[in-house]
């Protein structure tokens, strides 16, 4: 029960104290590095001085603050443009005219702990309203800082719950854009999102497909190499390694570099900060790894620390992005003498004691730089200080409701979430020309200048202008390099190669290797009827149908057309078979004419002779209806010439048959068959027969003709002209009636071939039919397997073959007899009353 009562009571007098809250200040106070005082007070934190040097913690005694020393020459001069743009507008009359804005700027060293020491200085202040009670208002209406990501990250996540408002100079992550976690950040710099994104378009317009990656462990590195990664892989970009390291990591640095020495990529993106940039430049020095292309950015591209005697051999040529160089008018002279007169504190006639120490001891190092400002010309992050303050001068400038005559109503109370949304509305231009406003994200629009390590004259190292990037133009106009004045690694002036596969020329195709990135390829020609007319195709194009691929597979050209021509040897070989053919029949006819009135020639029919040797004129002859290019008429002469003139032909042969079994007949007491088979029926059955296959030919040419046709499924590379049958049905009956009319032919002439006679022409008319249908019986087979040109071919030789076989087997019994035998051409001879050998 007394434990409760205790508790009850500890509990209201807490409740007490609340109401009425008393501050205390908790060890030693921390002092502004610089500081003046004013109506209206902008905080500021710069890494003035790099190295940090602990106090002891035997926590025998309260522990002492941080000291540090080594002077970052870059960062102190950005809190001297700090107070040189505030002492402008203290003499302004246009802007604030009666308002004295004051300052306080604090040293962070570089160091995350006394970041966070500064930030709760800034925040707090110094001293205490009446009683020792909290106010509860900020002393300071906005803070210019931080230099790094990370650590303006610490500082908006400290100060964003009140609302104070921060405006960092160089602080780039992308990450600092989230307005939800963020609101009250600004910066007078672009996001890394920009510059993440140029890297790889510059990566891109130099055709280096296959790149290192390095970044920084910290928000800075981490978050603008995850953008870059992103918009390579958009790109056709293909990352080797990414690998991150922290300046107080030598490990990991040290496998940072192995990778780099093991690796194939000849360009990196180093995407570091100038302390890391630094640590890996010493192990690359250190390692001798040279002739690699370095693209770099802003933090460290123009650092002059990284210039040594050495430092040309491994980043020489190196290319990156850089804030563009604006000169601020009486800057320079500001630095080495109004500045160490008006706002240096060991200048000062008096000096609190109870503010700053006892002696100038700190500033003895900064007091080294009292006349030295070569460097002031090449500061490119001073101008964002300065348009930071106007930023803020603006604000406080619409807040106070100034007039230019009248001044500005200092009675009203300005709050640090007033400055905030009154830099959301901020829009003026400085007297270097830039225009300042601030995007949805708080930040400034991106404009980069690239620049180039190159050497001058004199050997000395030089960041030369090669391009630039500006955000706020066209997409197209935004990227300009002037690649003519760039000087690549190691001063060559041949823009390095840099690619895990070399380019497919056209003709062939990307293949991925399997397991590896995209653009590790192999290189496959084409399949054939396959092109590609570019290089690095992913995928070979199909020829239209027409077409064919070329011997390099670039181009598609139109398929070879074939057919059986007169010009080739093939075509010459058939046509002089053929002529041959005709000039042997004619001979034939002339012998034939001049032995008319002979026995031999008048025996069967002479007129019937006369016509067969007519029919094998024209069957030999059209057989050169064959040979040339496929048109309309020609495919229908030349299967409707080779179905009538062989029904032509084997009409008269079979004509001659049939006269050989009447004659035979008739010799027996009381037939008088022949009456019936004369020679005006010999004529008409001729007629009847080939009359017929004309009616099949007009029926067939009508219905459905033949026609040249384009066969483009038997080669796939050549076109084989032909002319297809239009109706099957059409020419199988034209083939099937010449045949029917072979076999009669064949079945008659082997009846009458064992009738009583010196010279039975019986049987070399079964001898013929029976060469005729051995012919083409395997023409049929022949002509189905025979590709392109050959199918005309096998026909040509079908048609010659059978039509030599009539003429030899028919004719040339005869002409043996009329020129080497003339004793046996008598009619005695003839009707047997001679012997003589059976042929």
């Amino acid at each position: 029960m007394l434990f409760f009562i205790y508790t009850l009571l500890l509990l209201i007098q807490l409740h007490t104290k609340a109401e009425k809250p008393f501050c205390q200040m908790m060890g030693n106070p921390n002092y502004p590095l610089i500081s003046k005082d004013g109506d209206v007070t902008i905080g500021a934190l710069f890494p003035i001085q790099s190295i940090e040097t602990l106090p002891s913690f035997e926590f025998t005694q309260r522990p002492q603050l941080l000291s540090c020393s080594s002077v970052n020459l870059r960062d102190f001069r950005m809190a001297q443009t700090m107070i040189f743009a505030i002492e402008e507008i203290n003499k302004s009359k246009h802007l604030l005219p009666n308002v004295y804005i004051g300052y306080r700027i604090y040293d962070t060293c570089g160091s995350r702990l006394s970041s966070m020491s500064a930030t709760m200085a800034l925040m707090n202040g110094q001293e205490f309203a009446a009683e020792d009670r909290c106010n509860g208002h900020s002393p300071i209406h906005a803070i210019i800082g931080e230099t790094e990501s990370s650590a303006t990250v610490i500082l908006s996540r400290t100060t964003g719950p009140f609302k104070i408002p921060v405006i960092s100079h160089s602080a780039t992550c992308e990450c600092l854009s989230n307005r939800k976690n963020y609101p009250s950040f600004f910066r007078t710099i672009a996001s890394d999102y920009h510059q993440s994104r140029a890297l790889a378009y510059i990566v891109k317009h130099f055709g280096w497909s296959w790149v290192g990656a390095v970044n920084s462990d910290n928000d800075y590195g981490n978050n603008g190499m995850a953008i870059f990664l992103n918009t390579a892989q958009e790109e056709g970009i293909c990352v080797e390694y990414s690998e991150k390291f922290y300046r107080t990591e030598p490990e990991k640095l040290r496998k940072v570099v192995d990778t780099i020495k093991k690796s194939t990529a000849k360009v990196i993106v180093a995407f570091l900060t100038s302390f890391e940039m630094e640590n890996l430049f010493e192990q690359l020095s250190i390692e001798n790894i040279t002739g690699l292309q370095i693209i770099g950015v802003e933090a460290w591209i123009t650092a002059k620390s990284l210039i040594t005697p050495n430092s040309f051999h491994v980043l020489g040529g190196s290319l990156g992005f850089a804030v563009r160089k604006i000169n601020i008018e009486g800057f320079s002279d500001y630095v080495i003498k109004s500045f160490w007169e008006t706002a240096f504190p060991c200048s000062r006639t008096k000096i609190n004691s109870s503010q700053y120490a006892s002696s100038c001891n700190i500033y003895q190092d900064l007091l080294l730089l009292k006349n030295y400002n070569e460097d002031v010309p090449e500061q490119r992050y001073s101008s964002n200080v300065y348009k930071a303050v106007y930023a803020v001068a603006h604000s406080l400038h619409n807040l106070l409701k100034c007039k230019e005559k009248e001044g500005c109503e200092n009675d009203l109370k300005i709050q640090p979430q007033q400055v905030v949304e009154a830099l959301k509305r901020v829009n003026f231009t400085v007297k270097m020309g830039d225009r300042v406003w601030f995007d949805s994200t708080g930040a400034t629009v991106a404009q980069y200048e690239v620049v180039n390590w190159q050497k001058d004259s004199d050997g000395l190292i030089q960041f030369t202008p090669v391009g630039y990037y500006d955000a706020s133009l066209p997409p197209d106009q935004r990227f300009v390099l002037n690649t003519e004045n760039i000087i690549w690694t190691g001063g060559q002036l041949e823009k390095p190669r840099s690619v895990c596969s070399e380019s497919c020329p056209p003709g062939t195709r990307k293949a991925a290797q399997k397991g590896r990135p995209v653009c590790c390829y192999d290189c496959i020609p084409c399949a054939e009827g396959e092109i590609s007319n570019e290089t690095d195709s992913n995928n070979c194009k199909q020829c239209p149908g027409e077409y064919w691929s070329n011997a390099e597979k670039n181009n598609c050209v139109l398929k070879a057309v074939e057919f059986l021509s007169f010009a080739e040897v093939m075509g010459i070989v058939l046509v002089f078979f053929s002529l041959f053919g005709v000039g042997l029949t004619a001979l034939v006819a002339i012998l034939f004419y001049r032995k008319k009135d002979t026995p031999i020639v008048k025996a069967n029919n002479s007129e019937l002779s006369f016509l067969l040797l007519f029919s094998l004129t024209l069957c030999f002859l059209c057989s050169l209806t064959f040979i040339g290019r496929p048109s309309e008429w020609s495919c229908m002469l030349r299967h409707t010439a080779f179905g009538i003139t062989f029904v032509l032909c084997i009409s008269c042969v079979l004509g001659k048959t049939i006269v050989v079994l009447m004659a035979f007949k008739a010799t027996l007491p009381g037939n008088d068959v022949m009456k019936w088979f004369g020679p005006a029926q010999q004529r008409l059955s001729v007629l009847a027969f080939t009359v017929i296959q004309v009616l099949i030919c007009v029926l067939w040419l009508t219905i459905s003709p033949p026609f040249p046709h384009k066969n483009m499924k038997y080669y796939k590379e050549t076109i084989i002209l032909e002319c297809s049958l239009g109706s099957t049905i059409g020419f199988s009956a034209v083939l099937g009636y010449i045949g029917l009319l072979a076999v009669l032919c064949f079945i008659l002439a082997f009846l009458a071939r064992t009738l009583p006679d010196n010279f039975n022409e019986a049987k070399f008319i079964t001898f013929s039919m029976l060469i005729f249908c051995a012919v083409w019986i395997t023409f049929i087979p022949a002509y189905v397997s025979s590709p392109g040109k050959f199918t005309v071919a096998v026909e040509i030789f079908a048609i010659l073959a059978s039509s030599f076989g009539l003429l030899f087997c028919i004719f040339a019994p005869k002409c043996y007899i009329i020129l080497l035998k003339p004793e046996q051409n008598t009619k005695q001879h003839m009707m047997g009353k001679v012997p003589s050998k059976s042929y």
